[in-house]
């Protein structure tokens, strides 16, 4: 398969036997809505659109796509309403992964209504013209027989064969890595996660004449001892590892943000700029190494552990020309995005899944407890801890706060926290309220609340459950003016190491895929305190995934005893636990 522009020509667009038209975060009803090439569906040829992909053929082929009151974010059950090939082999009730405010409201004619979600159009069909359509995304986790409907779709309406294997992607990457670096050096900073282990261990393997120099960077935002455990892990791999320990170096770190120098990182709150500012330190520290080294700046290779999911969220054009911005990712900053177009980056993984990943580290033999390692990113807790000089609150919060409370119940409180966290609603970022469910432990009920609130409190894109006392105002107005610093991220590394030594303590470890631990400055009247959320994930692909719902997927008593041991820390106000699917919240807070 291949990624084409949806506006690409006729004789390039007749090259290709199917089309998958995918989602994105426009609306086909904007005016600068992406361009596409009408002449796709006359070709003749079968055509599956996802989400937007679905509203596409709706508009071009005269049926009507509007903006609703309410929107659909999360896993959703859809009702099968066919005996269409399409849904062949999946049951008539399933959950499916929504991210959408526009909907379809009448069918092109000659398209049939295949399913729907709680009366909304969720997949429509034109047999005879092998034209289909779902308002879901199948490509997920989250939809529970994606595969099997991709699958229907390659196999049995468009009639083609498979051949392609992870064999072909190893070496597709090895022929890649030897085709960018030819003789150059190259310049590798390991972070001890799968990915850039994976690709360290194909830069040694694809035996290349310049010599790979790896680094393992301690910018004092690692977990607790993280750096001892990845060095002594990675030297057992057989990778030959220098580790470069500067936390000085990054916490007054600044960088170029839309043609201004920012602040100092120590001196700065906003997400984004935090993100910027990291990625962009690790490029200077890259120049810094390279000079260290006795390197040329002007052809060394920075070889980075980049997968689709980072690309694809960055927006960046490798993955999409029409992609928003969900978050910044360090490894594409305007400066990395500078050396590509200077074919001084590799990154080998590019076109890989996190699960995918991990299938290729145990191919080439990498050890389980690196294979398997949750994943960390490289800014580290820098976008683990939520910072504030004030509390965020614009002139919708008390609106929103009256929206909420009317999904209250007699034994559970709604209040909203005047803190902002990212969200990817309908394929873009959103920058919302975070929620506090508090009361009543009925973990079932929470879930539900939780899932119904992004439908009706569109200001709200992440949900979490308050432990102990209920609490009883409808909102809060007071936060911990918070800064990036030692002391704030030390409170955070306690934290992150008591949760996870009980999570290792009971062998839970790949019972959840990434289990963040965050800190945010909402005090709950303990001034100068700050509270700390509980963020778990179920997923393999990592673009999507659902929480771990205690009493489900972890045991309740597992849960209780991360929050008491979080606890024994009086600096901490309250713990809560993250209730948000993915979407409508991102895995990370910021």
């Amino acid at each position: 398969s291949q990624i084409v522009d949806l506006a690409a020509s006729n004789d390039e667009l007749g090259k290709f036997d199917a089309y998958i038209i995918a989602g994105g975060g426009a609306s086909v009803n904007d005016d600068d809505a992406p361009q596409y090439n009408p002449g796709i569906f006359a070709l003749g040829k079968p055509i599956l659109g996802i989400c937007y992909g679905l509203q596409l053929i709706v508009k071009e082929l005269g049926g009507t796509v509007e903006k609703l009151d309410m929107r659909e974010d999360g896993p959703i059950e859809i009702t099968v309403e066919t005996q269409s090939v399409f849904f062949e082999g999946t049951p008539e009730k399933q959950i499916a992964l929504m991210t959408h405010g526009d909907t379809v409201t009448k069918l092109p004619e000659g398209f049939d209504l295949d399913a729907t979600s709680d009366g909304l159009t969720a997949a429509i069909s034109n047999v005879g013209k092998k034209m289909y359509g779902v308002q879901f995304h199948p490509e997920t986790d989250i939809t529970e027989h994606g595969s099997q409907l991709i699958s229907n779709f390659l196999f049995k309406v468009a009639g083609l064969e498979a051949g392609y294997t992870l064999e072909d992607r190893h070496q597709a990457a090895l022929k890649e890595i030897r085709d960018t670096v030819a003789d150059r050096d190259v310049l590798l900073f390991v972070s001890g996660g799968v990915d850039s282990t994976i690709t360290a261990l194909l830069m040694a393997e694809a035996n290349l004449t310049g010599t790979v120099h790896a680094i393992h960077v301690d910018h004092g935002m690692m977990r607790h001892n993280e750096s001892e455990i990845v060095e002594i892990a990675l030297k057992g791999a057989g990778i030959d590892l220098d580790v470069v320990r500067d936390p000085d170096f990054f916490m007054n770190a600044s960088t170029d943000i839309r043609g201004k120098k920012s602040k100092a990182l120590k001196d700065t709150t906003d997400p984004e700029e935090k993100r910027a500012i990291i990625g962009d330190a690790f490029i200077q520290l890259r120049n810094r190494e390279i000079d260290r080294l006795g390197l040329d700046p002007d052809s060394t290779v920075l070889a980075m552990g980049t997968l689709r999911p980072d690309l694809i969220e960055s927006a960046s054009e490798l993955a999409s020309g029409n992609a928003k911005v969900i978050k910044t990712h360090h490894n594409d900053t305007p400066l990395v995005r500078e050396l590509r177009k200077r074919n001084q980056v590799i990154e080998p993984l590019k076109e890989l899944h996190k699960d995918e990943v991990r299938e290729l580290g145990t191919k080439l033999g990498a050890p389980d407890e690196l294979v398997w390692r949750h994943p960390f990113p490289g800014p580290g807790l820098g976008i683990r801890l939520l910072c504030a000089q004030t509390a965020f609150m614009n002139d919708d919060f008390s609106d929103v706060a009256k929206l909420l409370a009317k999904h209250a119940t007699d034994s559970i409180n709604t209040t909203l926290l005047p803190v902002r966290t990212v969200g990817v609603q309908g394929d873009d970022r959103t920058l919302s309220y975070l929620a506090a469910l508090s009361g009543k432990e009925d973990w079932p009920t929470l879930q539900k609340i939780a899932r119904a609130i992004p439908k009706s409190v569109h200001g709200v894109n992440r949900i979490v459950y308050v432990f102990g006392d209920a609490l009883t105002e409808t909102s809060q107005d007071k936060v911990t003016e918070t800064y990036p610093s030692k002391e704030a991220f030390d409170q955070l590394r306690v934290a992150d190491n008591a949760a996870m030594k009980v999570l290792q303590k009971r062998g839970l470890n790949k019972a959840v895929a990434q289990m963040p631990i965050v800190s945010f400055p909402v005090h709950f009247g303990e001034e100068g305190s700050r509270s700390i959320g509980i963020r778990t994930m179920i997923t393999n692909d990592f673009m999507t995934g659902d929480i771990a719902l205690p009493g489900r997927d972890l045991p309740i008593e597992v849960i209780h005893e991360m929050v008491k041991e979080i606890q024994k820390d009086p600096s901490v106000a309250r713990v809560v636990y993250d209730l948000t699917s993915k979407p409508p919240g991102t895995t990370e807070w910021e």
